[in-house]
């Protein structure tokens, strides 16, 4: 068991196997092994942001058999096999819709969510912008969203033949259109409303 992140040589790959056995205070993901501290908390903007954008799809998918989670909730992907000693990358999206009940367990989810957003703070955005982008991808998840909220803007990225593509941001005053989900659309003015 390790109670202080300073236990940990931070140039070394871990496992979920090893982070199961943390037992410190400070929030981290794991990114093919890396260690990354997440912020201490999200700032209020972020929390409201992502309240009510939990609330929108909340709504959407209360009648649906697909299963809505907020952070913090394990993510744990895959790539050599599924045995906690081989996974490398777990992390905590701000959201994330889980339609494969198999994929759900007590520790959260194993395999690809079926749509992941994150919502960009000063301390995340290149993560989530390059890394977590690739791995997303590289993971099949079908449908990731960056929120800008600086911008007042959500960035939708569709899987298809294995990369992302992107349409333009959708700003303050759209709506929001699922490409994985064509039931689903929220007006962003409820998501960005201050």
């Amino acid at each position: 068991m390790v109670t202080d992140i300073n236990q940990l040589n931070l140039n070394k790959l871990y496992t979920y196997a090893d982070y199961l056995l943390w037992q410190f205070s400070e929030r981290v993901e794991l990114l093919r092994g890396k260690i990354f501290k997440m912020s201490p908390a999200p700032n209020m903007r972020h929390q409201s942001i992502s309240g009510r954008l939990f609330g929108e799809l909340y709504v959407a998918f209360r009648d649906k058999k697909c299963r809505l989670f907020a952070a913090p909730f394990d993510v744990r992907l895959p790539q050599k096999g599924k045995e906690d000693g081989q996974i490398y990358t777990v992390l905590q999206p701000d959201i994330c819709v889980v339609c494969d009940p198999e994929k759900l367990d007590s520790r959260g989810c194993l395999g690809a969510p079926d749509l992941v957003i994150e919502i960009l703070s000063p301390s995340n955005s290149n993560r989530d912008l390059k890394d977590k982008y690739e791995i997303y991808q590289e993971a099949k998840v079908p449908e990731y969203w960056i929120v800008r909220p600086e911008e007042r803007s959500i960035t939708l990225y569709v899987l298809k033949d294995g990369l992302y593509s992107s349409s333009r941001p959708v700003v303050e005053g759209e709506w929001v259109r699922s490409a994985t989900f064509p039931d689903l659309s929220i007006d962003t003015n409820a998501i960005f409303s201050d």
